[in-house]
């Protein structure tokens, strides 16, 4: 088996624990969690998919005022699609045109662009030079590989199988995150329109450890000391956690999200791409249940994500999780609600 040609990177950030605190985009990772969990010796993360670069900028300064410890932003790898037919909206809106009128909204407007530019968006990245860059969806291209390596800025991409593993290793990445299917939020899969190819970590590691050799970062379904031990064992050089830490004291993770989390620790998840158009795994509730049952409405990602954003907004604000994309992983058990510093010291524990 070979070594990992750099197993240090972990320690060459200077963090205490070889965890990374997942980047979860739309409100959990609040630049209080992120700085909470820097500050705790793991490495936070900004999910800055959703974001300007002004939004970016203005987050990274804000986890800054509160600790010099590094941290990670990340991004979505674009992907071109056509703009969407006529036809194809038609049917989107009629599928959802009962769920505006309940959450009282007006009909829908759409229109391209249906995403940040991400060009835009890694010039911040560049400026703001965070401790890790970290990208899902794809390659990220050879000129922005470039910029990163001159900026100083380790890569780490994203992967749902072992060939996608080896794709990013031989692009330059400096470590690749292993995506089990246990994860929740969206799969990393490359191509938006092909089927999941359904990895669990166990296998995904198995696959993976002797013949990457860049470091193997283990996420999905992890919620726990032993869980943490085990993929440490199995050849990880680290883990990415983002479900344990939703109902943490420093979360942004809305009021209506929180209590459909803490409502059982059985949670019922599934992936589904109702909500973005591509596949994503959250708690089950009536939108995943009803829009699956209309699949031919549902819009390609970005479009889908960008089509179903008011109807999430309204959701929340009117306390009700019945619309919201409410990204969960696999793992059981009580969610911790005490402080990330905290939780980050169990999931250490001897």
């Amino acid at each position: 088996m070979s070594a990992p040609t750099d197993s240090n990177l972990f320690q060459k950030l200077g963090l205490k624990h070889p965890l990374i605190v997942a980047p979860m985009a739309g409100g959990p990772s609040s630049s209080d969690l992120v700085a909470a969990a820097s500050a705790a010796g793991a490495l936070g993360a900004m999910g800055g998919a959703y974001s300007n670069a002004a939004a970016i900028e203005a987050f990274a300064a804000q986890v800054r005022q509160r600790t010099d410890k590094p941290f990670a932003i990340n991004l979505f790898i674009p992907h071109s699609i056509p703009d969407v037919a006529p036809d194809q909206l038609e049917r989107a809106v009629e599928a959802t045109a009962g769920y505006r009128v309940e959450l009282q909204l007006p009909p829908p407007q759409l229109s391209a662009p249906y995403e940040e530019d991400f060009d835009v968006q890694f010039e911040a990245v560049l400026r703001i030079k965070p401790a890790c860059f970290s990208f899902v969806f794809g390659l990220l291209p050879a000129d922005h590989v470039r910029a990163a390596k001159k900026a100083g800025i380790p890569l780490i991409g994203t992967a749902t199988t072992p060939e996608e593993a080896r794709a990013l290793e031989d692009s330059g990445v400096d470590a690749v995150t292993l995506q089990g299917f246990e994860a929740g939020g969206h799969r990393g899969i490359f191509d938006a329109h092909a089927s999941d190819p359904a990895i669990d970590l166990r296998d995904l590691l198995a696959q993976s450890v002797g013949k990457i050799r860049v470091p193997l970062i283990a996420a999905g379904g992890i919620m726990t000391a032993s869980d943490v031990r085990a993929v440490l064992q199995a050849g990880a050089q680290a883990v990415q956690v983002g479900t344990a830490f939703l109902a943490c004291a420093e979360a942004g993770t809305s009021a209506p999200y929180r209590a459909k989390l803490l409502a059982t620790s059985e949670r019922r998840t599934r992936t589904t791409r109702a909500f973005s158009g591509r596949f994503a795994r959250g708690l089950e509730n009536r939108f995943m249940d009803e829009m699956e049952t209309k699949g031919a409405a549902i819009l390609p990602f970005p479009a889908q994500n960008k089509f179903t954003r008011d109807i999430r907004g309204a959701s929340t604000a009117k306390g009700s999780a019945d619309f919201l994309s409410l990204w969960a992983g696999t793992g059981k058990g009580e969610l911790w609600q005490g402080s990330a510093a905290a939780l980050i010291d169990r999931l250490f524990e001897q």
